[in-house]
This record gives structure tokens, C-alpha cells and sequence, in this order.
């Protein structure tokens, strides 16, 4: 189904011309419609959130099988840059455990928290930019963060529409890599998962972040559904 046809599909009739109109002007389909389904859910997007994509519902997906391999019961989750609350909100629904959900952007904790009452997920939405207001231990870290070098190439659609705060990271797309590994340990238990999306090129760099900062602890690589390196855990039993 192409994006016409998708608007077609999901608008009344009435709001169909004016949609169009925003299509040919360059607007996402997503943030048209309104929302899009993630991992089954419905999740609500505008232009203060990113557009969930399938390289996340693999994150989830992973990370879920790393919980039941290494017997994680009822663990604490932590979502670094939740944006719509799309991660936290599938968290929550599958393991049914407490969830803590932060961003350094209000308008898209607004939109997280309408996320999570449409979708009945109990979440506790921080305003802090990385751990500033965190105040208590996880034994699940997981995140997508903004990873595109300043200099790396974006489709004009993503570079026009999306928060470029949650695209966009300084020193090569690795500054909230760094930032999150070098500050994490005070907020872990000593039982843990870390779990990223990340670049398809930024695998070496942050496998030997995380090998510095956690020495004792596994790290694995996973790749997406299109082959390239897209997950990192890091785990500690």
C-alpha cells in the first residue's frame, strides 16, 4: 500500500483533499493520520515526536528474549529518550513490571502520556535530560537514541519534519552513547541489561565503550531484519 493509497485508507472522506495536499507538500504520512500501529500497539505521533520505526520493534523484540534468557523477574525499566513512549508502552504492556520513561523535550513527554493512557500503561514520565532527575536503580536500560552524525545523510522527508533534537548527537553520532555508559552504573542493580538501537556504523565504537566502562559484563551484537548492526546489549548476570 503506497502513502496515497494509506490516507485514502485511514481519513474520512472529507479530510482527504486537505491531507493530500499535505502529502505532496512533503508531510510524512505518519504525522497525517495521526498515529501508527508498533508492535500491535497505537501509538500517536506529531512533529514533536519521532516516527516509530520496525528497527525499534526489533530492540523490543530482543530485548524481551534477553529478559526470559537470563531470568529477569518482574525487572525496573528504564527508557532513555522515550519520545512518543512507543519502547516504554510495549515494555510495560509484555512485562507488566515498573516502567520509567524520561525525555529532555515537555512536548513529547505531552505526547507519551496521551500514548499511555490510550494504550492502559501505567508509566512514570521524568523531564531530565539523560539521568539528571533520576533518583533510583533499574535492572533494564533501554534506548534509542538520537544517533546521526551532523554530518551523516538524512532523507530531506526525516531532515524537514522530524525533531532533529532526537536525530541529531554531537561527536559523531556517539555523544549519548557515551554519555549514558559512563553515568549508568550508579543507576543499575547489580543484575542488569543495557539495551540500544544504534547506527549500522557505529558497532566498534560503542562495543569498546561498553567493554571500558563494563569489563566484567557480556556484550552482544544483534543486526536488524535487513542484516546491518542495529542492537547492542550489554549484560551482566
Amino acid at each position: 500500500m503506497n502513502n496515497k493509497e494509506c490516507l485514502l485508507k485511514h481519513l474520512p472522506k472529507e479530510k482527504q483533499k486537505e491531507a493530500l495536499k499535505r502529502l505532496e507538500a512533503g508531510e510524512p504520512v505518519q504525522y497525517i493520520i495521526g498515529h501508527v500501529d508498533f508492535y500491535g500497539y497505537n501509538i500517536k505521533v506529531n512533529k514533536d515526536v519521532l516516527i516509530p520505526r520496525f528497527e525499534t520493534e526489533g530492540l523490543i523484540e530482543k530485548t524481551l528474549n534477553y529478559v526470559n534468557a537470563y531470568n529477569f523477574s518482574n525487572p525496573c525499566i528504564l527508557d532513555i529518550g522515550t519520545g512518543s513512549g512507543a519502547i516504554a508502552i510495549v515494555m510495560k504492556k509484555k512485562l507488566n513490571s515498573k516502567v520509567v520513561a524520561l525525555d529532555i523535550s515537555s512536548e513529547a513527554l505531552r505526547v507519551a502520556k496521551e500514548n499511555a493512557k490510550l494504550n492502559d500503561a501505567d508509566i512514570n514520565f521524568i523531564e531530565s535530560d539523560i539521568f539528571s532527575n533520576v533518583d533510583e536503580s533499574f535492572d533494564i536500560i533501554i534506548s534509542n537514541p538520537p544517533y546521526i552524525s551532523k554530518a551523516g545523510f538524512i532523507e530531506d522527508i526525516v531532515f524537514n519534519n522530524e525533531p532533529n533534537i532526537a536525530l541529531f548527537a554531537e561527536d559523531n553520532g556517539l555523544h549519548f552513547y557515551k554519555r549514558i555508559l559512563s553515568e549508568a552504573s550508579a543507576y543499575l542493580n547489580k543484575k542488569f541489561i543495557i539495551a540500544f538501537e544504534i547506527g549500522f556504523d557505529q558497532a566498534d565504537d560503542i562495543i569498546s565503550l561498553a567493554k571500558k566502562q563494563f569489563p566484567s559484563a557480556k556484550v552482544k551484537l544483534e543486526n536488524d531484519l535487513s542484516n546491518k548492526n542495529r542492537y547492542i546489549f550489554i549484560i551482566k548476570e
